[in-house]
């Protein structure tokens, strides 16, 4: 198998950050946070990573919530983090595009390592994922391109401990995952985040 991950630096954003209790529905915020914290440490943005409140605030601003969404416990998905990921980015005068992908089944995730490991070769991005009720983010894939095996490199939002590093290795909050990880009946979208030009 070949190993293709995230290129750069970025931060692990999860549940109960900063004094925030979004546990149980920030999953998807958290993922964005991520992703935007990438942009952030290489260099293509200025501006802190956005919280919760302005990332409610931006999806009010570009029309697709009403006002009484900010302050919300509403969840967000794939196509709002994409939305806001790119209307942050041009805040900060940066143009980068982001492809969602539809994956029909968790079953079907298996099907995704060729996708997967050109996205990491080409743009290095971390990848938020969204499915049934749960959002993660893919920091990496593990493909044979002869068997199609491929394995997950799964950063999961959903930890509510201590920044300790050992600890979230320990148990599993940043780890490698087979497909069974995926729920089979639920369909997926992952937000993909390009690279800018």
């Amino acid at each position: 198998s070949d190993v293709y991950t995230v290129f750069g630096d970025y931060c692990y954003h999860h549940y109960m950050q900063d004094k925030f209790n979004d546990n149980g529905w920030g999953c998807a915020y958290r993922s964005l946070q991520t992703l935007c914290s990438w942009y952030l440490y290489n260099g293509y943005a200025t501006t802190p990573v956005p919280s919760h409140s302005q990332i409610q605030q931006i999806l009010v601003d570009l029309g697709d919530k009403a006002d009484k969404f900010v302050g919300s416990k509403q969840w967000i998905g794939s196509v709002e983090v994409g939305m806001v990921l790119q209307e942050w980015l041009s805040k900060n005068g940066t143009t980068a595009e982001h492809r969602i992908q539809f994956v029909s089944s968790g079953e079907d995730m298996a099907m995704q390592g060729g996708l997967l490991s050109h996205h990491f070769r080409t743009q290095g991005t971390p990848v938020m994922i969204g499915g049934g009720v749960l959002a993660h983010t893919i920091l990496g894939v593990s493909y044979d391109t002869v068997t199609g095996d491929t394995k997950f490199l799964i950063l999961d939002p959903h930890y509510t401990g201590k920044e300790d590093i050992a600890t979230i290795i320990k148990e599993g909050w940043c780890a490698w995952k087979t497909d069974n990880f995926w729920v089979k009946t639920a369909h997926y979208n992952m937000c993909m985040p390009q690279r800018p030009c």
